[in-house]
C-alpha cells in the first residue's frame, strides 16, 4: 500500500465523474492527469484497463437510452481504426499528433458553443468519420473520447442516449485496444497493483456522475459536454507547451 499514490487515484475518480457527466468517459481527463506520474505508453495500459469497467458501469447505468443504429455506424469504424492506431502508436511520434488533437478540440468545441443551434445530421457518412476519428486517437493517443464526444454532441442528442451509446462504443475500443497494448508491452507488471483500485473507482465514479446528471437539464447538456471538451483541449495545450 505504501508503494500506491492515493492523489493519483483521488484524481481519477474526479476524471471518471466528470467523464460520466460529460458523456465522453475518463480517459480525456485521465490519459493528461496519468502523464504527470507514468510514462506515456503505461497511461495507455492503465486507460484501456480503467475504461473497461467505466464504461461497464455506464451501460448498465444508462442501457435505456442506447441507440443501436449509431453504435454500428460509430462503433465499428472505431474498433478498426483504434487497433491501426495501437499498432502505430509503437512507430510514431505522437507529439504532432497531441498538437493537433488539442487545437482540434479547442477550435470545433469553440465554433458549437458559439453557433449552439448548428448541429450534424446522424447520418452514416457522419458517423462513420467520427467514429474512425475517435478510434484512432484513441489506439495512438490514448484518449478518442472528446473526439466522439464532439461528434455526438453535434447530433444534439438526448443525454442518456449520448451517454449508453457512447459507453458502448468506448467498450468495444478499450476490449479491442487491450490486446494491441498487452502485445506491445504496454501493461506493465509493476503498474498492476492500480488495477483493482480503478475498477472499484471506475463503478463509484459512474454512479456518482449519475446521480449529478440527474439534475441537469437536457438544454443545459450539450453546452456543459462542450464546455468540458474545450477545456480538455486548452488542458492538452498547455500540458505540451510546459513539457
Amino acid at each position: 500500500m505504501k508503494d500506491i499514490n492515493f492523489i493519483f487515484l483521488l484524481l481519477a475518480l474526479v476524471a471518471e465523474i466528470i467523464g460520466t457527466i460529460g458523456g465522453f468517459g475518463s480517459s480525456v481527463f485521465f490519459v493528461p492527469l496519468g502523464n504527470f506520474y507514468f510514462d506515456f505508453y503505461s497511461v495507455l495500459g492503465l486507460t484501456a484497463i480503467f475504461h473497461l469497467s467505466s464504461n461497464v458501469s455506464k451501460i448498465f447505468l444508462f442501457k435505456k437510452g442506447l441507440d443501436k443504429k449509431l453504435l454500428i455506424n460509430i462503433g465499428v469504424p472505431s474498433v478498426v481504426f483504434v487497433i491501426l492506431g495501437g499498432v502505430l502508436s509503437k512507430h510514431l511520434n505522437s507529439i504532432y499528433l497531441e498538437i493537433f488533437l488539442g487545437v482540434f478540440l479547442v477550435a470545433f468545441s469553440a465554433f458549437f458553443l458559439i453557433r449552439n443551434k448548428f448541429s450534424f445530421s446522424p447520418n452514416r457518412k457522419n458517423a462513420v468519420v467520427g467514429g474512425a476519428l475517435s478510434g484512432f486517437s484513441a489506439g495512438l493517443l490514448g484518449t478518442g473520447g472528446a473526439i466522439r464526444g464532439l461528434t455526438m454532441a453535434a447530433f444534439n442528442l438526448e443525454k442518456s442516449v449520448f451517454i449508453a451509446t457512447s459507453a458502448f462504443i468506448d467498450f468495444m475500443i478499450d476490449f479491442s485496444r487491450t490486446f494491441v497494448y498487452y502485445q506491445n508491452g504496454y501493461i506493465h507488471d509493476h503498474d498492476l497493483k492500480y488495477v483493482p483500485f480503478l475498477f472499484f473507482i471506475g463503478l463509484v465514479g459512474s454512479f456518482i456522475g449519475k446521480k449529478i446528471l440527474a439534475h441537469i437539464p437536457q438544454d443545459k447538456f450539450r453546452s456543459l459536454s462542450l464546455s468540458f471538451i474545450l477545456l480538455i483541449g486548452i488542458i492538452t495545450i498547455i500540458q505540451l507547451v510546459m513539457r
